[in-house]
């Protein structure tokens, strides 16, 4: 009883300092948000690949290793600007592309570019006994004699050929290395307009598509539309809960002051972010709308009881009590919840996932209390709704009425069939999930339909793609690169890769030295190959201090490929944007034909690279973030318990919220939708929003309970017409809110309105048809005796007539003043 007696005074403290101090509250948020504000102001956009494989990992251990051995150069630094001309080679376009290349040197920036206009090779240079490393295209050519010699002498370097063009298709390519520090700051995405422009311009001259791709580009691009896209849908989101709104309750002042609760709350998470230390990413950008839609839910519970109890009594006192001490515990149970489903990815390895859930968390409780202090302080100052404002509460033809009257003829006649339908479409859901894969690429989460998508498949048609991967190889011995055994079986490894339509040409050392046995011989195209022992003593004997070029501190073409002892190399082959399923068949391919031709006791050989990375973390990812949707069903488990005592009432009251993920699932697999990382975290924050229905009506249900002296079918009942006008008005606007996202460039996004839509209104459908139900056919077996026998003392009524006179006098005082 000193606990029930502690919690009543909890609750009547809270009703008394709301009301007492409502100026001051009112004041100490608007300074707080002020301020959140001018932090939010400062937030920055995140350029960074999320990191999700943890640093003890074997395969982030072996990139690190890469990283540091060879740099940046070649992976994840490149960018691609392609045309399709077949008049490139004549004098006035070639001039054009020549241009076009010097001006993108220029851009502060890029470090490298290479083109038919500005390429590269060895030339033998006898007088001084010396490979030269010279311009093919020194200056801007004048005459087309001038093009079609370096067309004829770029044609005979196999080295470029299908890397910078493609004789069949006329494509041609630059290849842009970007600084890794432009890359990782604000200054790529001018750096990147930039480009765009001065590509587009020989684009927009000869009526040509210019296509862009490359992680670097796709990377700036997303940014641009995670902000873009974040401002769109927070208007959007508020324009259309701001309708519904007024649709249903028919009044400009409860929109209004839900709405001013809800912008409140987006500023607070911008401001929380910068405080954080946090930077805005593809996730967090989702949060500003998502926390409107959320911050709606909470005010329509709210409003509704307010808008009851004036129809009920006409008593703004007790109205006010009753909206705070009832539906403020509701509330800050279905909060806990919500919050439960997106504050389980902070177990995950993805640092972006674990900002996501710390941000989300805090500030849905946030919202929680915002809408607490301010819907009923705003309210108080208003004189009592009319009677217009009342009309979806009385009204008998109002679509939420006709709805809970056909659910009341459901539950009370129908439970058998109800009983077969859900089984039904459980065995259904369940074949579904059985059809699901997981896959996912590195450019998976864009639209099929937008251009980024479309140039990379460009790329992939002329180019065989623009994926990086790369190979090490370790000879385990210093100077093994130079004895022409291992230099072979780099051959044959790459001979091994040809064989794989997902890849490109690689390159590698072998290249640089089957380039210069063909500089030996003065260009001859044929000579393009490994040479013989005799031939690499006098090819070596050209390149000047050729283990001091290694060994250099300042990176050159030679030490990109091979370390400062000749002990380890790379390979670096583009590869096509397939998925991860695809990638892993493919390492599980080459992985017995590598130890063939370099035996694991003698060498060492990595498969590493962005999308060996991308693999690895995927399936990482997806088995973190199953465990973290295991872990929000614990969580919202272990808070319903705070209001059941019965093991079995729980699992009754989870029924309802685990139907409409299995069918998720199961429409996913019917439909061909992957589960990848950025689909599976819709089954958390699904189910920690879908279980604030069950909460809401379950709170109704046990207040009627003892109303009704233990009468199961009066209470379900009463709780279905008192909870369920707030549940149907909630899901509306959820359902709409989430949809919005529908409309988003990012496929995963994408999905997330899609899915959570969905989810949702079937979890209406179950807490209004199936938990009914359940509550009735179950009762004389086991759920009046644990109500009564084990009752947790969270939604006792308060004692109503000394709140209602605390309100009544806080308000009169208020008034005198």
């Amino acid at each position: 009883m000193d606990f029930l007696t502690n919690r009543n005074n909890m609750w009547q403290f809270l009703v008394r300092f709301t009301l007492r101090n409502r100026l001051a509250i009112l004041i100490v948020i608007g300074l707080l948000t002020v301020f959140m504000g001018y932090e939010g102001s400062k937030v920055q956009l995140s350029y960074h690949l999320a990191k999700m494989l943890p640093s003890t990992d074997p395969t982030s251990i072996e990139y690190n290793n890469f990283r540091k051995e060879f740099g940046q150069s070649g992976d994840g630094s490149i960018s691609f600007i392609a045309v399709k001309d077949p008049k490139l080679f004549t004098l006035q376009h070639f001039d054009d592309w020549y241009d076009l290349t010097q001006n993108l040197m220029k851009i502060k920036g890029v470090k490298q570019v290479l083109s038919s206009a500005r390429v590269f090779t060895l030339v033998r240079d006898d007088s001084l006994h010396k490979f030269d490393f010279k311009n093919l295209v020194p200056h801007r050519p004048t005459t087309q004699k001038e093009v079609d010699s370096i067309k004829n002498t770029l044609y005979n370097l196999p080295l470029y050929q299908d890397r910078l063009f493609n004789r069949k298709t006329h494509a041609h390519l630059i290849m842009i290395t970007v600084d890794k520090n432009i890359l990782n700051s604000k200054a790529r995405i001018p750096m990147m307009k930039k480009m765009t422009e001065e590509a587009e311009k020989y684009g927009k001259k000869y009526h040509l598509d210019v296509r862009k791709s490359g992680l670097p580009y796709i990377r700036t691009i997303q940014s641009a539309l995670i902000l873009h896209e974040s401002f769109l849908f927070v208007l959007l989101s508020a324009l259309i809960t701001s309708i519904l709104l007024f649709v249903l309750f028919r009044s400009f002042r409860a929109v209004f002051f839900a709405m001013i609760v809800v912008i409140i709350a987006v500023v607070w998470t911008m401001g929380t972010v910068t405080l954080l230390g946090y930077k805005f990413t593809i996730l967090t950008g989702v949060l500003p709308p998502l926390l409107i839609v959320i911050g709606v839910e909470n005010s329509i519970f709210l409003l509704n009881k307010y808008l009851d109890e004036i129809r009920l009594h006409g008593n703004k006192a007790r109205a006010l009590s009753r909206m705070i001490v009832r539906i403020g515990k509701a509330n800050l149970l279905t909060n806990a919840t919500t919050a439960a489903g997106f504050g389980s990815f902070m177990v995950t390895s993805n640092t972006f996932l674990v900002e996501f859930g710390i941000v989300a968390t805090l500030n849905i409780m946030a919202i929680y209390v915002l809408s607490m202090l301010m819907l009923p302080i705003l309210f108080s100052y208003f004189p009592i709704p009319k009677s217009r404002h009342l009309k979806h509460l009385n009204s008998d033809k109002g679509f939420a009425t006709k709805i809970l009257n056909n659910v009341n003829k459901l539950i009370l006649r129908y439970r058998p069939i109800i009983y077969v339908v859900t089984i039904l479409l459980v065995l259904i859901g369940a074949y579904g999930i059985t059809r699901l894969r997981t896959s996912g690429s590195i450019v998976d989460d864009i639209s099929k339909d937008n251009k980024l998508q479309k140039d990379l498949l460009f790329m992939e048609k002329n180019f065989k793609g623009v994926m990086p991967m790369e190979i090490t190889v370790n000879t385990e011995k210093k100077g093994g690169l130079l004895r022409l055994y291992n230099l072979r079986k780099l051959e044959q490894l790459q001979d091994t890769l040809a064989l794989y339509p997902e890849f490109a040409r690689p390159v590698s050392i072998v290249s640089l030295v089957k380039s210069a046995k063909q500089a030996f011989y003065r260009g001859n195209p044929k000579m393009y190959s490994l040479p013989n022992n005799q031939e690499k003593n006098f090819i070596l004997s050209y390149i000047p201090n050729f283990k001091q070029k290694a060994r250099n501190k300042k990176r050159n073409l030679l030490s990109s490929f091979v370390d400062s002892t000749f002990r380890i190399t790379r390979i670096s082959v583009q590869m096509a944007n397939i998925g991860t399923n695809e990638i892993d068949s493919i390492i599980h391919s080459l992985r017995p034909r590598i130890n063939k031709i370099f035996p694991p006791s003698k060498y060492k050989v990595h498969l590493t690279g962005t999308s060996v990375v991308f693999l690895k973390s995927t399936n990482y990812l997806v088995k973190n973030l199953a465990f973290s949707l295991l872990l929000a069903v614990g969580i919202i488990t272990l808070l319903m318990s705070f209001i059941f005592s019965s093991v079995k009432m729980i699992i009754i009251s989870l029924i309802p919220n685990m139907i409409p993920l299995l069918l998720t699932a199961g429409m996913m697999g019917y439909f061909g939708i992957a589960i990848k990382p950025s689909t599976i975290i819709i089954f958390s924050i699904a189910l920690g929003i879908s279980v604030d229905n069950t909460i809401h009506f379950l709170s109704r249900y046990r207040l009627h309970l003892k109303t009704n002296r233990w009468n199961v079918q009066k209470s379900v009942i009463g709780a279905l017409y008192e909870a369920g006008y707030s549940m149907i008005f909630s899901v509306t606007v959820l359902f709409f809110g989430f949809y919005i996202f529908t409309f988003s460039s990012f496929g995963g996004t994408e999905a997330l309105g899609y899915l959570v839509s969905f989810t949702l209104l079937i979890a209406l459908l179950t807490n209004l048809i199936v938990l009914p139900s359940l509550l009735l056919s179950l009762d004389k077996w086991l759920l009046t005796k644990s109500f009564k026998k084990g009752e947790r003392e969270v939604f006792v009524e308060e004692k109503h007539d000394e709140l209602d006179k605390v309100v009544s006098e806080v308000l009169e005082n208020k008034k005198k003043q």
